[in-house]
């Protein structure tokens, strides 16, 4: 037995199924809170969920971010159009620790 390489077609097929089709707005989301919190780390993340609809599709992520001592949520919602996956809004909101 030696190394037995994967075919290229194979390894990008097997990458494909394991990302999850929310993974390109969960990278979204990321890149816009860090814009909006530069100092802050994301220490946590969740996909809580997604809503589509015959012309807007809906994406809501919490991130976890620690800044110094302080720990806080954000919600961040994307809004982009169905057919061309536009985005139309993206929205964050600080939430508190509960």
């Amino acid at each position: 037995m030696g190394f037995q390489p994967i075919p290229f077609i194979e390894a990008t097929q097997e990458s494909n199924e394991q990302t999850p089709s929310y993974a390109k707005w969960g990278q979204l989301a990321m890149k816009r809170t860090k814009e909006e919190y530069p100092k802050a780390d994301i220490v946590d993340y969740l996909h809580v969920g997604r809503q589509e609809g015959p012309v807007l599709t809906t994406e809501k992520f919490r991130l976890w971010l620690k800044e110094g001592t302080t720990e806080f949520g954000v919600e961040v919602t994307i809004s982009f159009y169905s057919k061309s996956e536009a985005v139309k809004e993206v929205e964050l909101k600080k939430v508190a620790r509960r």
